[in-house]
């Protein structure tokens, strides 16, 4: 297995020459083979059984993290008729320093199940405007 595979987990293929100089260094450099192999096996099961204690534990941080988060959501009932303000979420790359990103009050004209809204201008800023 080569320090690619074990970094990344992927398989990168070697050329043929190159593999044959990687296995003559091993043999010269390990006389026992069998125990060179047996304790390279235990390092690679290792290694596997640390990357996946590692997804566990993101896994299981992100799952807190999203509790956390819904825990702190406040959920925003809106009836017809009630006016809103608009909020600009857009990226901009000079945003001005003293400028509201929420627009004038829209009023709201109907909710639909799936939790959209729609909104209509009213009289009031197109006036203003």
């Amino acid at each position: 297995m080569s320090p690619f595979q074990l970094v990344y987990g992927k398989v990168c293929h070697l050329h043929a020459e190159l593999e044959h100089r990687a296995y003559w260094v091993l043999k010269k450099l390990n006389l026992d083979m069998a125990a060179a192999r047996e304790k390279r096996m235990l390092q690679l099961n290792e290694l596997e059984e640390f990357r996946l204690r590692a997804y566990e534990n993101n896994k299981v941080y992100k799952e807190k993290v999203k509790i956390w988060y819904d825990r702190r959501l406040v959920r925003k009932s809106f009836s017809p008729g009630q006016q809103v303000l608009l909020f600009n979420a857009r990226l901009r790359v000079f945003p001005g320093k003293l400028k509201s990103r929420w627009s004038c009050p829209f009023i709201v004209k109907a909710i639909f199940p799936h939790g959209a809204v729609e909104i209509l201008i009213s009289i009031l800023t197109k006036s203003s405007r």
